[in-house]
């Protein structure tokens, strides 16, 4: 009986089979896809030696990513330098990179207070690719394009083109059209001397070597881009003032655990009294920012806006002015 596999292959056109056969030599080549011998046996382990394993595993990415750092320092740089002139951060992947990509996004509104369009997270084939696959949408470059041309993109813009292959259309397609409309491109990769990263003005490339399970790159690449992602977001947002200390002063109150949360924060930052706390949230209609302006700086709500206003938001800036004025 002739399997499926087989079947199709019988069936291929010589161009098609080509064609694949370039793909997985190329594949090959990659060490994200490189097959482990020594983990061949590892399906017939004890669950806490391949828990064991994986652990082990896992704790080698901290030490790929310090590699890194001058890069990803550079990257984070330059991102805030264009942000703070007004510009975006776009991510631009597919499968477990673009959702990486989307979730770091969605995490900035709640976290740094930034509005919905300042932060965007692209995956290949859109919204529903998050959890179900659409096929082809990676292998467009095309799609990538437009899916920036949706953006209107400029040159304050900085587009982070995530792919742990380093050799995806989307995200190379991606960051090749945002460099061409001279946006900042970064492009974040766990492969040496990838498509990607020779394609983007910063190439980050964490190699964090193969993994557990051959091609599985949600393991410890995905771990690797989120821990840069991380780095990404949160520094580039300290950069442009969102915290005050490691104070997350931007805080968007929106639901309950939140609004406790603003209000230690306030505390925390200085030391007032619960009814001062109180007070000078009502008076900022709930900005954690400018209530910790009104009590540190001794100004009232408005005079805290202004201040902040003509600071760009830096609440250091703004407190130092109150104190030369």
């Amino acid at each position: 009986m002739t399997s499926s596999t087989d079947t199709d292959a019988d069936t291929a056109s010589p161009a098609v089979s080509a064609g694949y056969g370039e793909l997985r030599a190329e594949l090959a080549t990659l060490t994200t896809e490189a097959f482990r011998p020594e983990l061949a046996d590892i399906d017939r382990l004890p669950t806490r030696e391949i828990a064991r394993i994986m652990n082990g595993e896992d704790s080698t990415v901290p030490a790929a990513v310090a590699d890194k750092l001058p890069q990803i320092s550079a990257a984070i740089d330059a991102t805030a330098a264009r942000m703070a002139r007004g510009g975006r951060l776009v991510y631009a992947g597919a499968g477990t990179a673009g959702r990486l990509g989307v979730l770091d996004a969605s995490e900035c509104p709640p976290t740094f207070n930034t509005d919905p369009s300042e932060v965007v997270g692209l995956i290949a084939g859109g919204p529903g690719a998050m959890v179900k696959a659409v096929e082809g949408a990676e292998d467009s470059r095309e799609l990538a394009a437009a899916d920036l041309d949706a953006l209107a993109l400029t040159e304050n813009d900085t587009v982070v083109g995530i792919s742990a292959s380093g050799r995806t259309p989307y995200a190379i397609g991606a960051v090749e059209h945002a460099r061409a409309l001279g946006a900042l491109t970064i492009g974040l990769s766990c492969n040496a001397d990838s498509a990607l990263a020779a394609a983007a003005e910063h190439g980050l490339e964490v190699v964090v070597g193969p993994e557990l399970l051959t091609g599985s790159t949600r393991l410890k690449a995905g771990t690797a881009q989120k821990l840069v992602l991380n780095m990404i977001s949160t520094i580039t947002m300290i950069r442009l003032g969102k915290t005050y200390g490691n104070l997350m002063v931007d805080v968007r109150a929106s639901n309950e655990k939140l609004r406790a949360r603003s209000r230690r924060i306030v505390s925390l930052a200085t030391g007032a009294s619960d009814q001062e706390i109180e007070a000078a949230l009502a008076a900022t209609d709930g900005e954690v920012k400018n209530a910790i302006l009104t009590i540190l700086g001794q100004v009232d709500g408005p005079t805290a806006a202004t201040l902040l206003s003509e600071s760009d938001g830096h609440l250091r800036a703004a407190l130092a002015a109150v104190h030369t004025t």
